[in-house]
């Protein structure tokens, strides 16, 4: 077991990259709290970031980025629930969730958590470093166990690379270091920051098919922009192209670009599924947030050929409307 110490002798950096171990930050309001500051501490490790760009936080559990917001921002571009809790084992609500080496549920096995284990499973610290424009990166490797090949019987190899500054770039590389080809479905699953689910917007996908997942699956075709006014679950196919989240009360827009994606999934869970799930921040924290997730699923599951790799990549930047 690593300590927080050990990693801040190896990976930290003077002035923007540390490590700490979750704990309650004394005498800050609880709605205002790090996610782990509503209970106990977890004991779990996060990476906190704060350079001249930006500041981030992540819980090397899950390599789950839980925040980020350029110095240019007045608001967080990456949301996260204030009812948010960092528990061992345990995904976080909010943040950038790592569905691997499946999206939603399992196809044969109901037992096994949906989005697969990635998301809640240890994850260690390889490397990190400063960009030449001054970000901080910071990679982490999936830590394989007897939960993880009892779930995935494949030698493979998960890397996830966060590049913090004044955009946010994540790079999720899986490679198949068997003999044997195989087949995931993957996503950085990112939930953002918005004002208000009633005054966004989402431009970048018209004309694409999706299925609609709210109530029986079906498969439709994308007119025109999209806007929200009630629960909303689509998984886009065959789509590469950059997103925009148009946010009239916040005026600005994140740009959501990304490659070695052809999916693209957005989702607000509207009231009733919002009150049933419990950590959005109730009664109404699910309106401050969307999810535009960049992935890889169902008919765009990728083939991992024995001996290859495979990157997913995604960037966001928030502007000025």
């Amino acid at each position: 077991m690593v300590t927080v110490q050990q990693l801040n002798t190896r990976f930290g950096i003077n002035g923007q990259l540390g490590f700490r171990e979750d704990a309650p930050v004394k005498g800050t309001p609880p709605d205002t709290r790090p996610a782990s500051g509503l209970g106990a501490a977890s004991g779990l490790t996060i990476a906190e970031i704060n350079n001249p760009q930006a500041t981030a936080s992540l819980c090397l559990q899950g390599a789950h980025l839980m925040a980020w917001q350029p110095r240019s921002q007045p608001a967080p571009v990456v949301w996260l629930s204030r009812d948010a809790k960092l528990t061992a084992g345990k995904s976080i609500r909010g943040g950038v969730p790592v569905c691997w080496p499946w999206f939603g549920a399992h196809a044969s096995e109901p037992g096994f958590s949906a989005h697969g284990f990635a998301r809640t499973a240890p994850w260690r610290v390889i490397e990190s470093g400063t960009e030449p424009n001054g970000a901080t990166r910071l990679t982490l490797r999936l830590m394989e166990n007897e939960k993880t090949r009892t779930q995935w019987p494949h030698d493979s190899r998960l890397e996830l690379t966060v590049i913090v500054g004044e955009t946010l770039r994540m790079e999720l590389t899986t490679e198949n270091t068997g003999e044997s080809d195989f087949i995931i479905s993957e996503a950085l699953h990112t939930y953002f920051k918005i004002s208000d689910i009633g005054a966004v917007q989402v431009t970048g996908l018209a004309g694409c098919d999706y299925w609609d997942k709210v109530g029986i699956s079906t498969l439709k075709k994308q007119d025109g922009i999209i806007r929200f006014a009630g629960e909303t679950d689509r998984v886009y196919i065959n789509s590469a192209t950059e997103c925009v989240i148009e946010d009239d009360g916040l005026k600005r827009r994140i740009r959501v670009a990304k490659s070695g994606s052809l999916t693209t999934v957005v989702w607000t869970p509207w009231t009733a599924k919002a009150e049933k799930m419990g950590d959005l921040g109730q009664p109404d924290g699910w309106r401050e947030m969307l999810c535009v997730e960049s992935a890889n699923a169902i008919d765009n599951a990728v083939k991992i050929a024995a001996g290859t790799k495979h990157t997913l990549i995604v960037e966001c930047r928030a502007e000025s409307l």
